[in-house]
């Protein structure tokens, strides 16, 4: 973090007076969206928990990557979007810099967490569906990529805590993130290396995956025919999945290089709420389209 982010963040969570960067009727507004995403994001994958608990047959090898995502998804939303929530109510953050540090750090390593089960629930729909494999389940193969995703996470989200780069306040000062701010080459490098394993690889690999997903059902189609209502349901599934996924983080993640890598000042408090809480959002979203859309998992939530 620089002098001038240390001496903003000082002045934010320390004083008792502090300057808010929106108004009162601003603060409202983000209480109640922070509010919304907080309470259906845990309800959603609060469901999803209850549903495999109580259903021994949707304990199965690959939906054990989307139990991580929700388990993944209802940690930020109990650990992180809370205390943003209860900051936007206060109009200032409450939990001073060790608390912003804690911020930072779970929510970026819970979002990676969901990320990179994503990339590796695609890759998983794709190989299974194009690949022969008369195999039974593997639980093992599916226990150690879970263990992979948090192991992965951990090792992108802890330097900031030990001095590459750091956490700090980001948008309205009611939540804090990657310092995106700090513009010394340090700081740079590690956003560099953020970007490209953790954004950039998972995104190249889904296209791909999903890409090819798309090619074989097309032929599948082509094949037979009668398969072709059972197919486009699945060509839903997966278009809606690409395009929620880069909705919710591809405008965060254009504003957090415009800030890191731009003029100072060129993205204001203001402008950055909104990619905010569309990544937020991503956790009650995910739920929708990777479980629910699921028709195993639909019939048992009719049960």
């Amino acid at each position: 973090m620089s002098d001038k982010d240390l001496l903003t963040f000082l002045d934010v969570s320390s004083s008792d007076s502090p300057v808010p960067k929106l108004s009162p009727a601003g603060f409202i507004a983000l209480s109640v969206i922070l509010g919304f995403i907080m309470t259906l994001g845990f309800l959603n994958n609060f469901i999803v928990l209850v549903l495999f608990c109580k259903f021994k047959k949707l304990r199965t090898p690959v939906n054990m990557l989307l139990l991580n995502i929700s388990v993944s998804d209802m940690l930020v939303c109990v650990c992180g979007t809370s205390l943003s929530f209860a900051s936007s109510v206060r109009g200032r953050w409450l939990l001073g810099r060790t608390g912003c540090m804690w911020y930072g750090f779970i929510n970026s390593c819970f979002g990676i967490v969901s990320l990179i089960s994503l990339m590796i629930l695609s890759y998983e729909r794709y190989s299974t569906m194009t690949v022969y494999n008369n195999q039974g389940p593997n639980y093992r193969k599916h226990l150690l990529a879970v263990g992979g995703s948090w192991l992965y996470s951990l090792i992108w989200t802890v330097p900031p805590l030990l001095g590459w780069s750091s956490y700090g306040l980001e948008g309205a000062g009611t939540s804090c993130s990657v310092s995106w701010t700090d513009h010394s080459p340090k700081s740079h490098a590690y956003i560099i290396c953020l970007f490209i394993f953790c954004l950039g690889l998972p995104v190249l690999l889904m296209v791909y995956s999903y890409g090819r997903l798309l090619y074989a059902v097309k032929q599948l189609g082509k094949i037979h025919k009668t398969a072709r209502r059972r197919d486009y349901h699945l060509l839903i599934m997966i278009t809606t999945t690409v395009v929620c996924y880069l909705l919710c983080w591809t405008p965060y993640s254009v504003v957090a290089l415009m800030a890191s890598f731009g003029r100072p000042g060129i993205i204001t408090p203001v402008a950055s709420i909104i990619p905010s809480l569309l990544a937020k959002s991503s956790t009650v979203i995910n739920p929708v389209i990777y479980i629910f859309m699921n028709k195993q998992v639909r019939n048992c939530h009719h049960k």
